[in-house]
């Protein structure tokens, strides 16, 4: 299996803190996201991971190397200037039949295995894992007519909605709907695709997920890796911890 991670953000709302180091190398207690998330990649059974930078990419030379370390190869595309996060995978050589798409910087027990799987049965052009969320409304809720007639009332009801995790699946034909030039972002690419006729899979997921944009999402996803990094990471690898 093949993964793209996309690396290349400057992490403007992490600052100080990526004013001297890329988020993706931010540490969760000592070991940087990106490593975690290599990985349980390659714990997962990815063979291939090629990163596409932009921001401060000699830090991740020095940090990631060739993957090596890892047993796997650890390729690096750089940016001169942002192409989204769909855009990039224009520069990507030799893109397997299917392979995934993730950003660098967060932190998740997703079955990377298991969303293959779905991909694949399912053969899709492309699918996008979602983390359930909810919003609680602490008022009571009323539904009207426009004649001003009472329809419903509920009393602090709770709303569920799904979001994109960052982690998607996509079809080597995934290239046919992103333009040659400019930048292009997943949203583009898998509304594209859908309109155009081609299945895009939706993966629901309740498993552990947390964006790293924001101080708090930062400082609580590092809390949870120190407190059990075996949670986060294969048997093997949690023995620094």
């Amino acid at each position: 299996m093949m993964a793209v991670i996309l690396a290349g953000g400057r992490g403007t709302r992490l600052k100080p803190f990526t004013m001297t180091i890329p988020k993706p190398l931010l540490p969760l207690g000592e070991t940087p996201i990106l490593e975690i998330v290599i990985q349980q990649l390659v714990s997962a059974g990815v063979s291939r991971i090629v990163l596409t930078l932009g921001h401060m990419p000699q830090l991740f030379i020095a940090s990631i190397g060739d993957g090596a370390r890892w047993g796997i190869e650890i390729e690096s595309i750089f940016e001169r200037e942002p192409m989204g996060t769909a855009g990039s995978l224009r520069a990507v050589p030799d893109l397997e039949e299917n392979f995934l798409v993730m950003n660098a910087d967060l932190l998740t027990t997703i079955d990377y295995k298991a969303l293959f799987a779905y991909h694949a049965r399912l053969r899709a052009a492309g699918t996008i894992a979602l983390s359930k969320r909810v919003v609680n409304i602490d008022y009571g809720v009323i539904r009207s007519t426009p004649e001003g007639v009472l329809e419903d009332y509920v009393e602090k009801p709770t709303i569920p909605y799904s979001v994109s995790m960052g982690i998607n699946i996509l079809s080597r034909d995934c290239l046919d709907f992103i333009p040659p030039s400019g930048r292009f972002d997943m949203p583009d690419l898998m509304l594209g695709m859908h309109r155009a006729g081609r299945l895009v899979a939706c993966y629901e997921t309740d498993c552990y997920w947390k964006d790293i944009g924001r101080f708090d999402d930062y400082q609580q996803a590092s809390d949870d890796f120190v407190e059990n990094p075996a949670r986060f990471l294969p048997q093997a690898a949690v023995a620094y911890a």
